[in-house]
Formats: structure tokens, C-alpha cells, sequence
């Protein structure tokens, strides 16, 4: 019975023991599910905040770092980093747990090969528990940190792959798994919405600035200003609104083969400003002869720019702008940005074109308004002379035939002298206003001077630097109509030298130019009050004077003038019929 009972005694021990040790088993699986359903709200809850933390941002370069950080946290990875695909390369690409110095040290950041370009090529999810081993795995560069596991996502926009989530390195030495995968690809799906309404604002703001910039710009051209005042605002609106190191303007010079930058503000611009650039073989040149915009992620690197100095050291994506309106293309505005900065995005530069087109307008208006204010000039310059001509020339002439027909009621001799010589003197100031006259008809100021008025005109200006005074002029006579343009080409020749001789070997403090068109002769005099012409002086300058003379038939004359000096003369026939 002792025995019995103790057995039984042990019996019922053992009983109890068993459901205790079963109890205990299903308390501990129940911790470990608990925890593990904890930890599972806790990334959830982590995964919440990062989509709403990512969410919050409406800077698109701060929502792409938030987006890197908020992946490194959730995975619990050393390494992260977030590349902006653009075709098939990274334009851009952001990196967390690496220090800047060890970034310098690494040197260019990729641009989209091996496993980075894996997920460009094919945007699916990859996990990799050693990076080595992968086919499209070719190492890293020198100085860059270890890594082995990796976890890529691709981020979308609509259906768009703006960019790639790339992390490596889980802590601990864990490979990432399967809900790392989910986790992140949570991620990116948010990630995408963010950056689609961080795109949408800057596009808002963007429309908003270009609309600010293009009432300042039209406002300054409703009130007349310079057209060089006009297109460096425009050029610093359109730096600030498209965040450019660079901006320049160039414009057509001479016959249109050629580009002079007008303009350069920014990093290096004295190294683009005042050149002059062959269309051909210029990155502004290919724009005007594309009529679109164009662009570039390395301009030194572009088939396009072939001509001009190296000019372009610092900067990688530029985009060139033509200036168009309906009257064709004026020029072209080019934008520049740092190397391994983003390149300009086709959203950037559609308001660009609209922008330049300002520009264009700009100069298109002022190119008007000169031509405005020269036409008024020309018109009041018309209306002077007609009004010298049809009123003071009469009357003056009148006055003249008066005083000469009473010549003979006077008899005493000093009367009828100082008589007569006052009818010369009003015959001398009606040359001088008929000489005036034709000057105030002459060709447009800005055109290149045709007439002998004008020609002789800017040779006595261009003598006054040399001489250092200005000689004094006198014209006389149809020297515009009745003097054949080859004969005129002679005696702007005769001038230049006469003048020349003048500054370089008569010491002269007086010169006095007369041109005389009268009785068929055109006669060119140029009389100083210098040292004279030496006795042993060379005189291959005078006998070119002589045989240019010669050759029309005419003379030439040198020697002293009435008041020491020397006199210049140089007569030729001129045919009027």
C-alpha cells in the first residue's frame, strides 16, 4: 500500500508537472509573439511617422533627404542613399552615413552603374545578402566604406521612375529580409506622392516668380528703359528663378555670322563678356539655329560648342534659350550651373523660352523707338531747312537786290563801297545757309557717312586727337550732289594726308580746311600756321597729292600760307551735266 500510495503520490507529482511545463512553453511563445507584435506595431508606428514626416515637405530637395533618412531608420541600415534617374543616369545622388570628407576623398559621385544601374535598367525591388556576388558587380572605388548586404526599391510618380531608394549594410550583420523589402517599398509609395507635391508647389511658386519677373521687365519696357538695363534684369531674374552660376546674353554682331555676349553675370563673367563668338561652333548659336531651347549635362563635354576660348571651367549643365519674336530670332540666353549640380529639367525651361522672348521684345522695342526718335530728328531737320530756304535765303536775297539797285542813288564813293560790300556779305551768308542746309539733309547719323559733307566732316574730327585741336571747317557749293563719288574718294584721301602731314610735321596751333565746289572745279585747301615745308624734307607724300591730281586732270599746289605756314591746294574738274 506504501509503495501503491507512493507511486500513486509520484504519479499525480508528475501529473502536475507537465501541464506546468506546458503552461510555461505557451507563456513563452506568447512573450515572444507578443514582442514580436510589439515590435511590429513599433515599425508600423515608425513607418506611419516617416510617411508623415516625409509628407510634411514641401522643398523637394528637403523631402528627398527626408525621404533617405526616414529609409535608413526604418531598416536599420549603415548606409543610404537616394538617386534621381534622368534616362538612363543618375543626375542626382544623395547620401546619408557618409561624412563629407570621406565623400571628397571617394571623388565623383556615381552616375549609374553596376547594381545603382541594375534598378535603372530594370526598376524592380533587389535584395542581395553580399553585393560581390552579383553579375552587374564590379567593386567600389578607393577610400569608399565596405558593404555587403544591399536593398534597392524603385521610387515611381505616377508611372514615371523618378529615382531609386538604395541601402546597404544592415546593422548587426543581418542580411535585410523580406519585411525590410515591404517596409521600404511602403516607403517609396509615399515617397513618390511627396515628391509629386513637392514638384507641384515649386512649379506654383516657379509660375508665380517668372509672372513677378515678367511684370518688372514688362514695366521697365513701358518706361523707355535702355534696352542693356532691360536684358540684365532679365538675366538676373532668369538666374535666380532657375538657380544658375551663369547667366549670359548674346547678340547677332556685324552680318549675323558672328555672336557678341553682351551680357555674362554670375561665376567667371569677365571670361564671356565682349566676346565675339562664330554661330557656328556656339552653344547660343545652336539654340538660334534650333529656334528651341537646348540643353546639356556637361557643356565642355557638348559636340556643340567647337569655337571660342576655354570659358566654361566649374560648370556642367547649361541650357541655351533662342530670343524669338515674329520678326525672327535676336539673340540667345544662356544658362550655366556648377558641375555635379541637377541639369536643367524641360519644366525649368519652357518658361525660359516665353522669358527670352522678353528679351527679344526688348530689343525690338527699342530698335523702334530709335528709329521713332530718328525720323522725328530728320523730319525737324527737313522742316529747318525748307524754312531757311523758302524764308530767310528769300528774304536775305531780296534785302541784297535792294541794297544793290540803290548802289546808284548814292554818291558819295565810301557810301556805295560799304553798300556793295554788304551785298557780298549777305551773298556769303547765303552760302553758309545753303551749305547748312544740305548738311541738315544729309544721311542718317548712325549709317556709315556717304556724302563728301559728312566724310570731310568726320576726317577733320578724326584729325583733331593727333593735332589736339580741332581745325576749323569751311564748305561750300553742291559738294554732295555735283561731286562724283570716285573724285570724292580722292579728296577724302587728299585730306586725311594733308591733315596728317599737318600733325605729324608743321607744329601748327591753327588749320584751316576749305572745301569749293564753283564753276566745275572742286577745290580741297588746307592751310596751317606751322614751320612751313623744309627745304630737305621728303616729299613722297605731296607728289602722291600731285598724281592724284594729275590723274583727274586737275593741280596741286604747296607752298606758304598768306600768314607763313603752309598751303595746301588741291583742284580738280568735276563733270555736273
Amino acid at each position: 500500500m506504501g509503495e501503491a500510495g507512493g507511486s500513486q503520490g509520484g504519479g499525480d507529482g508528475e501529473h502536475e508537472y507537465l501541464p506546468r511545463l506546458e503552461l510555461d512553453q505557451l507563456l513563452d511563445e506568447l512573450k515572444v509573439r507578443i514582442d514580436a507584435a510589439r515590435g511590429t506595431q513599433d515599425r508600423i508606428h515608425s513607418l506611419l511617422e516617416a510617411v508623415l514626416s516625409v509628407g510634411r515637405e514641401l522643398d523637394l530637395p528637403h523631402v528627398l533627404r527626408r525621404i533617405v533618412e526616414s529609409a535608413v531608420l526604418l531598416v536599420d541600415a549603415e548606409y543610404g542613399a537616394l538617386g534621381v534617374v534622368e534616362g538612363d543616369r543618375l543626375s542626382e545622388f544623395l547620401t546619408v552615413g557618409v561624412t563629407e570628407e570621406e565623400v571628397r576623398e571617394i571623388g565623383p559621385l556615381p552616375s549609374g552603374h553596376g547594381i545603382l544601374g541594375e534598378l535603372i535598367r530594370h526598376p524592380v525591388p533587389l535584395r542581395l545578402d553580399e553585393i560581390a556576388d552579383h553579375p552587374a558587380s564590379y567593386g567600389f572605388p578607393p577610400h569608399h566604406p565596405p558593404m555587403r548586404s544591399f536593398l534597392g526599391v524603385p521610387i515611381r510618380v505616377r508611372e514615371e521612375v523618378f529615382g531609386n531608394l538604395y541601402l546597404t549594410e544592415k546593422r548587426g550583420g543581418r542580411a535585410f529580409d523580406a519585411e525590410d523589402e515591404t517596409v521600404l517599398n511602403t516607403l517609396a509609395v509615399a515617397a513618390g506622392v511627396a515628391i509629386e507635391n513637392a514638384r507641384l508647389y515649386k512649379a506654383a511658386r516657379d509660375r508665380q516668380r517668372w509672372m513677378e519677373a515678367n511684370a518688372d521687365i514688362v514695366a521697365a519696357l513701358l518706361s523707355g528703359a535702355d534696352e542693356m538695363e532691360v536684358l540684365e534684369r532679365i538675366v538676373r531674374h532668369a538666374r535666380t528663378i532657375a538657380k544658375a552660376d551663369l547667366g549670359v546674353v548674346g547678340l547677332p554682331a556685324g552680318d549675323g555670322v558672328n555672336l557678341q555676349v553682351m551680357i555674362a553675370i554670375g561665376i567667371d563673367a569677365d571670361d564671356h563678356h565682349g566676346l565675339v563668338l562664330p554661330r557656328e561652333g556656339s552653344f547660343m548659336g545652336a539654340a538660334m539655329s534650333a529656334g528651341k531651347p537646348i540643353s546639356t549635362p556637361e557643356i565642355r563635354k557638348d559636340p556643340r560648342l567647337t569655337a571660342g576660348p576655354p570659358r566654361f571651367s566649374g560648370l556642367g549643365p547649361t541650357v541655351a534659350v533662342p530670343m524669338v519674336t515674329d520678326e525672327g530670332t535676336r539673340g540667345a540666353v544662356l544658362l550655366a550651373r556648377k558641375e555635379h549640380t541637377p541639369p536643367f529639367t524641360e519644366a525649368e525651361t519652357t518658361p525660359l523660352l516665353a522669358f527670352a522672348g522678353q528679351a527679344a521684345l526688348a530689343l525690338q522695342l527699342a530698335e523702334r523707338r530709335r528709329s521713332a526718335e530718328q525720323l522725328a530728328v530728320l523730319e525737324d531737320r527737313d522742316r529747318i531747312a525748307r524754312d531757311l530756304h523758302d524764308l530767310a535765303i528769300q528774304r536775305l536775297f531780296a534785302t541784297g537786290m535792294t541794297l544793290q539797285s540803290a548802289v546808284r542813288f548814292v554818291e558819295h564813293p565810301e557810301a556805295r563801297e560799304r553798300l556793295l560790300r554788304a551785298v557780298d556779305d549777305l551773298d556769303e551768308t547765303i552760302k553758309i545757309i545753303r551749305s547748312t542746309i544740305f548738311g541738315l539733309r544729309a544721311k542718317e547719323a548712325d549709317q556709315r557717312p556717304q556724302g563728301l559733307r559728312a566724310r570731310s566732316a568726320a576726317a577733320v574730327e578724326q584729325a583733331a586727337g593727333p593735332l589736339g585741336f580741332t581745325p576749323v571747317l569751311h564748305m561750300e557749293g553742291l559738294l554732295d550732289t555735283d561731286v562724283p563719288s570716285a573724285t570724292a574718294d580722292d579728296a577724302v584721301a587728299v585730306l586725311t594726308e594733308a591733315l596728317s602731314n599737318a600733325a605729324r610735321h608743321a607744329g601748327a596751333s591753327a588749320v584751316e580746311v576749305t572745301l569749293v565746289v564753283a564753276e566745275g572745279w572742286l577745290t580741297v585747301s588746307v592751310t596751317d600756321n606751322g614751320r612751313g615745308i623744309p627745304e630737305k624734307a621728303p616729299r613722297s607724300g605731296l607728289r602722291n597729292l600731285a598724281a592724284r591730281a594729275g590723274r583727274l586732270g586737275g593741280r596741286f599746289e604747296a607752298g606758304p600760307g598768306p600768314q607763313g605756314g603752309t598751303r595746301l591746294a588741291w583742284c580738280v574738274p568735276i563733270d555736273v551735266r
